[in-house]
C-alpha cells in the first residue's frame, strides 16, 4: 500500500537523519536512502527533485524540531539563570535524539555544497546564542554572572561548551547520557561565570 506524499517525505526525511548518524553525512547518497525505505532513486525524486532539496527539508525538520524544544523548554520561565539551564538542557535533549545534528555542523554537504542547508543552522545557532546573550546580559544585572564579562563572549562560551559536549559524545561510545554530562559541564560552567555573591 503506498503511503501519502506527506508521511513518505517525513519517512524519507528521518532515514536520512538516521543515516547521517550512522555513517556520515558526506556517505549519504539518493540511493543509499532509496535502498535503505525500499524506493527507488526515480521514487525517491518524486518527492525530492534532487538532493538540495532533500538536504534542505532535513534542514527544515531539525531547525523546527529545536524551535519547538526552545519554547517548550523556556514557557513560562522567568529567572535568567534557570532560562539558560533550560535552553542548553533542551539543546542538549534534541541533539541526544537526533545525534547527526554536529555531524551536520561539519560536514562537507553543509559548509561547502548546500548553502540553504548553511543558512538554516546559521540562522538557528544565532538565535539559540542570541537567547543565551540576553538571558546572560539579565543574569548580570542581578549579581549572578560576573558584571566585567561581555555578554555576547559568555554565550560563545556556553555555545560552545554545547557544541563540544555534543561532538565528544557523538563522536564516543554514547555509554553516558549527553543530557547529564552536558547539564553537569554547564552548572561547572556558571559556578566558574558566577558574581561576587556566588564565589
Amino acid at each position: 500500500m503506498r503511503k501519502p506524499a506527506d508521511l513518505r517525505k517525513a519517512e524519507i526525511v528521518s532515514t536520512v537523519l538516521e543515516m547521517a548518524d550512522r555513517i556520515g553525512p558526506d556517505r549519504v547518497t539518493t540511493n543509499a536512502v532509496a535502498h535503505e525505505i525500499g524506493l527507488t532513486q526515480a521514487a525517491l525524486f518524486r518527492h525530492f527533485p534532487s538532493k538540495a532539496e532533500l538536504w534542505v527539508s532535513v534542514a527544515e525538520e531539525v531547525t523546527a524540531t529545536l524551535a519547538a524544544a526552545w519554547e517548550a523548554a523556556l514557557a513560562g520561565v522567568e529567572d535568567p539563570l534557570a532560562r539558560v539551564r533550560a535552553l542548553v538542557a533542551a539543546q542538549l535533549g534534541v541533539i541526544a535524539r537526533q545525534p547527526a545534528i554536529p555531524m551536520l555542523l561539519f560536514s562537507r554537504e553543509l559548509n561547502t555544497e548546500n548553502e540553504p542547508l548553511r543558512a538554516a543552522f546559521r540562522e538557528r545557532l544565532a538565535a539559540f546564542h542570541e537567547t543565551l546573550e540576553r538571558d546572560i546580559a539579565r543574569a548580570q544585572a542581578a549579581g549572578r554572572i560576573a558584571a566585567d564579562l561581555p555578554p555576547r563572549d559568555v554565550a560563545y562560551l556556553l555555545s560552545s561548551l554545547v557544541q563540544g559536549a555534543a561532538i565528544r559524545w557523538a563522536l564516543g561510545p554514547r555509554m553516558i547520557s549527553l543530557e547529564v554530562s552536558g547539564r553537569r559541564l554547564l552548572e561547572l560552567q556558571l559556578r566558574l561565570l558566577g558574581g561576587k555573591e556566588d564565589r
